[in-house]
């Protein structure tokens, strides 16, 4: 594959994780890579320093209608610059802003899509930019919703979940790799073994193994409590690697807001195996 391969999600969902696994496995090393070197594997595509560098410009010379025009410029130099396959995360949706693709087509060669139960979502959104649960749960509801950019960041267009989901799952002529969090989980040879195969690496038993240990939820929670990460938000007041398990939400939703979150985005839930045919989250 040459181009771009999107590594997509809404926030988190586990788009570190494989993002950690990606990196294991290229680097095949005997010790697990430092956390902090991660965004050697994975370029993003909300920093601005990739438009200065595109341009020549600082930052604060180009206005938001610039960088606009100039989205589809710096993926086709993200998909060119290094004459291979280059990951590029993104918690875009795939749609369009002032006429601008967020995603741009001609510099895609695939895309990996990281999903996870918005109830679940909902909580750890609500850790990571430090909003009530109220907040959070509006969030994930909300179409078009935005999560504001920063001095060197720019705005991240999420949408709703649902919104979110079916936008990189439907969109044409992109035929994803899906991966939930909840299999990233509960059985993790076969779902990483299946990212690998989408990639066309060739089988590598041990190597595989040894990625996925060297990426494990408890490798990168003990690393980033012996330092820190440099990926965690500003002024946070909890861990970025917080829980790492599936279904907090019971502990965390109350029967309201689960009930909000299966409104809104329900078909979508239940499409992925996150309700049961009679619309439910499933039992305990």
């Amino acid at each position: 594959m040459f181009g771009i391969i999107w590594l997509a999600s809404y926030p988190k969902s586990g788009n570190t994780w494989v993002r950690a696994f990606l990196a294991n496995y290229m680097k095949n090393q005997a010790a697990a890579l430092p956390i902090n070197e991660l965004v050697g594997y994975a370029l993003g595509d909300g920093f601005l320093i990739h438009y200065e560098r595109l341009t020549g410009k600082p930052a604060e010379q180009l206005s938001a209608e610039e960088i606009n025009e100039l989205r589809p410029k710096l993926h086709e130099w993200f998909a060119s610059a290094k004459g291979q396959t280059v990951f590029v995360k993104t918690h875009n949706f795939v749609g369009r802003v002032e006429e601008s693709a967020l995603i741009t087509p001609s510099a895609t060669a695939g895309a990996i899509y990281v999903l996870r139960n918005p109830l679940d979502v909902a909580v750890s959104y609500a850790h990571h930019f430090r909003t009530t649960m109220d907040e959070a749960v509006e969030a994930l509801c909300r179409k078009n919703h935005i999560v504001e950019g920063g001095p060197r960041v720019l705005p991240q267009y999420l949408g709703s979940w649902w919104q979110h989901v079916r936008s990189w799952t439907e969109a044409p002529g992109l035929t994803p790799h899906i991966m939930r969090y909840e299999d990233m989980l509960a059985a993790p040879d076969s779902t990483f073994g299946a990212l690998a195969g989408f990639l066309k690496w060739p089988p590598e038993p041990e190597r595989l193994q040894r990625a996925i240990r060297f990426s494990s939820f408890r490798e990168l929670s003990k690393q980033e409590k012996s330092g820190a990460f440099k990926e965690l938000p500003a002024g946070a007041t909890s861990a970025f690697f917080r829980e790492g398990r599936a279904s907090v939400w019971r502990e965390a939703l109350s029967d309201a807001q689960v009930a909000r979150l299966v409104a809104a985005n329900g078909e979508v839930m239940q499409r992925f195996g996150y309700l049961t045919p009679e619309g439910k989250p499933p039992a305990a």
